[in-house]
């Protein structure tokens, strides 16, 4: 039958041909299409299966499990929606061009109704756009399959084996449909040839007396304010469009990083979705092996109520991504996120100066990857492990380490200077006499530490008592040095110096145990000063590991971070807990404030992507503040190296354990690079990384007696009694000289004459 469409903007429905109709591709494409299932149906004509209805059992969580919903799949759109009421849901008729699939019976309906008695208005909780869709069958239950979309894996179960038949068969079949169409096409809801007739209006103005010039005045105003509005129209119809292709083209994109050799008409899983079902590669419609697995990640669904709105978790590329249930969504989301063009000058800027302070620099050529395993790694149960040191003393019980990265604590201090530029750049504000942008610069460089902890789930080596790591970086203008310097308490210093600036501090955690999760508080003062003589103190937030027993391990940083200044202005940051079901986390906010406390900057941004600033006193206003056209960017995350490990270490800490050429010979014994069981871990020899690991635990049981007996770092001296840890120097000047006096080999074999040069020589 002929549907009658309804014009966008108005009431009035268009019968101009085209609207309703099929093109011949479609009509061939429909004709095709398979009228199976237990419907009663057959015999429909071909052009019903554009548009098919029906009840599913949607998965929906563990506390609700499996409930109907009313699923209506029309011009290549699946809107699903609560039973409320029966009547609500307009049936189809006999005369409707809709084929229905299953029992829709108004008494099976009442039986199904979700509404416990509520008589709410009948609204969808949700739509899927099969142009940017896959679905597939489940092979241990024939009455079940799945839709996947960009953000949302949709879990659906039939009534019988035959009505699934029939809903993959229909799926199949429209999507088909959209399959013929060009990306370019419009999909314009306004066909080219509509009329306006004028008539009734020359004859109003002819019988109020208007003279013929004047009706063809009004006459020609007319048509041209309509051609106006059909082309602003048209224009409307080509951007919904021409968003539907590039939402294709992304997740086709997305995807061929994945999977190779895979055609851009096939519609596969995002990365997020390949990563949450085990990284397998699926085919459109298919039954494999993994898809028996896909309930096990029910967890992570959330409710009914939950649904209205999808979105996706962040991806590492350079623009933000988002996906939606709905055009408008998506639509309205951008319109947000799009920065103005004096923000994208500003970001443009940024990286301009950037890339001219590297410059100032020699460049070094350094490794991209971690070498490639030895040994085939085997993963290591948490539950045999501990079942297997049942009633052994637990401080002689030495971790895998598997539960290692190959990088030491020592080294983890440096990656908090992976984004030193920014200092460069506070240091340069600061001579010119902006003292604003460079507290604005220090407060990005302190958020900017937690970025590389996203994704790392595996903990650094402990430092033996007097282990050392140096970082020379010629091609970064800064040199970097840290000593454990306690055992008990554990206690890191480091020093740094960069282009007008010089770096300290040192560091020692709290630990508190909750059962699921375990609480790090930082205990230290980080020290930034500049030559002028303006310096900034400021401690860390608190950092909290969960689910180390169950379910997907993630770390969390919140609490108030202070950046003290002892000059002009001083800043305080917020950083958000991150909630049970926060679609947004990781969040950062907070503010600029003069010696009179009046703010004068605001911030905001996530401490794993980016921040911005604003002029002035916006705390009120965060959320207003995205869309700003004043919003300026401070720092933005660089981007994951292309070789990821399940370590997920960045590009710059990849090189934080790497012995360049000619740098072993120039090393004292005691630095980090030297230590064997780490250097076995990196290159993948897991059995010997494990034997040096219990060998130098064994050692590292000494320590605590060492420091007892008069042990004190060799480069670090205590300021008072309980003061912070300074760097007394001497350490570079021996390294020119290369005179280690007193520097033993720590990571040796063990004897007494070591102990003798631990208790002699201070080390």
């Amino acid at each position: 039958m002929r549907v009658k469409e309804m014009h966008p903007l108005c009431c009035i429905s268009l019968e101009s041909p085209g609207i309703g109709d099929q093109s011949p591709e479609v009509s061939r494409a429909a004709t095709a299409a398979s009228s199976g299932g237990s419907d009663g149906n057959a015999g429909r004509p071909a052009g019903s299966d554009t548009s098919v209805a029906g009840v599913l059992y949607k998965w929906t969580n563990y506390g609700k499990g499996w409930r109907s919903r009313w699923f209506l799949l029309r011009n290549g759109v699946l809107s699903y929606s609560k039973i409320r009421r029966p009547e609500s849901l307009h049936l189809p008729s006999p005369a409707d061009d809709i084929r229905v699939i299953g029992d829709v019976s108004t008494s099976r309906l009442s039986r199904l109704d979700s509404g416990g008695g509520r008589r709410k208005h009948q609204k969808n909780v949700g739509i899927v756009h099969l142009k940017i869709s896959s679905f597939r069958e489940s092979k241990s239950d024939d009455r079940r399959f799945y839709i996947f979309t960009a953000t949302k894996t949709l879990h659906l179960r039939t009534e019988s084996k035959r009505d699934r038949v029939a809903w993959i068969e229909a799926l199949v079949s429209i999507r088909s449909l959209f399959s013929f169409r060009p990306l370019n096409d419009n999909l314009s809801l306004v066909p080219n040839d509509i009329s306006v007739s004028t008539e009734r209006l020359k004859n109003r103005l002819l019988e109020e007396g208007a003279h013929e010039g004047l009706v063809r005045d009004c006459e020609q105003i007319m048509l041209s304010e309509f051609s106006e509005i059909q082309g602003q129209v048209k224009v409307l119809c080509e951007e919904r469009s021409n968003l539907l292709d590039t939402l294709r083209q992304l997740e086709a994109a997305n995807i061929e990083a994945e999977v190779s050799g895979i055609n851009d008409s096939e519609f596969q899983l995002t990365k997020h979705e390949l990563s949450s079902l085990g990284r397998g590669k699926y085919s459109e419609c298919s039954t494999t092996e993994s898809s028996d697995d896909i309930e096990k990640q029910e967890l992570e669904e959330v409710s009914d109520e939950e649904e209205t709105s999808f979105f996706d978790t962040r991806e590492d590329f350079a623009e933000p991504t988002v996906s939606c249930g709905s055009i408008t969504g998506v639509v309205n989301y951008m319109d947000k996120q799009m920065k103005p063009e004096i923000q994208l000058d500003n970001a443009e800027k940024i990286h301009t100066e950037n890339r001219f302070c590297e410059s100032r620099y020699p460049q070094i050529e350094r490794r991209k990857k971690l070498p490639d395993p030895v040994e085939k790694e085997k993963g290591v149960s948490l539950w045999s492990m501990i079942k297997d040191n049942v009633g052994k003393d637990l401080t002689r019980v030495c971790l895998p380490v598997y539960f290692n990265e190959p990088i030491s604590s020592l080294q983890k201090c440096f990656e908090d200077l992976e984004y030193s530029y920014l200092l460069d750049r506070a240091y340069e504000y600061g001579k010119a006499g902006n003292s604003l942008l460079r507290v604005l610069h220090v407060a990005a460089f302190a958020v900017s530490g937690y970025a590389s902890s996203e994704g790392r789930h595996c903990k650094p080596f402990n430092p033996l008592l007097g282990e050392t790591y140096e970082a020379d970086f010629p091609d970064k203008g800064i040199r970097f040095f840290s000593e454990k310097v306690s055992h008990h308490p554990t206690l890191i210093a480091c020093h740094c110096e960069g282009k007008g600036w010089k770096f300290w501090a040192d560091s020692n955690l709290r630990t508190k145990f909750w059962g699921r999760s375990i609480q790090l508080d930082p205990v230290g003062v980080l020290t930034l000063e500049f030559d002028d003589g303006e310096v900034f103190k400021w401690s860390k937030v608190t950092t909290t590991i969960y689910n180390l027993i169950l379910g997907k391990v993630y770390c969390d940083h919140h609490g108030t971070m202070h950046i003290q200044g002892n000059h002009q202005h001083s800043c305080k940051l917020k950083f958000k807990e991150q909630a049970l079901l926060d679609r947004n986390p990781h969040q950062v906010h907070g503010f600029v404030e003069d010696l009179t406390g009046e703010r004068a900057a605001t911030l905001f941004g996530k401490w794993d992507d980016s921040m911005y600033y604003v002029l002035g006193d916006r705390t009120g206003k965060l959320k207003d503040c995205n869309g700003s056209p004043d919003a300026s960017l401070l720092w933005k995350r660089n981007r994951a190296p292309p070789c990821l490990t399940r370590y997920n270490l960045t590009s710059f800490a990849i090189t934080l354990n790497e012995l360049t050429s000619g740098l072993q010979e120039k090393l004292p014994p005691t630095d980090s690079r030297l230590r064997p069981d780490q250097r076995h871990l990196e290159n993948g020899e897991y059995e010997k990384a494990n034997a040096e690991k219990l060998r130098l635990e064994k050692r590292q049981r000494m320590s605590r007696k060492l420091q007892e007996n008069g042990w004190k770092p060799k480069w670090f001296e205590r300021e008072g009694e309980d003061g912070p840890f300074r760097y007394m120097g001497g350490y570079w000047e021996a390294r020119d000289q290369g005179k280690w006096d007193g520097c033993p080999n720590i990571f040796g074999e063990f004897t007494e004459d070591l102990v003798n040069s631990y208790e002699g020589s201070g080390l």
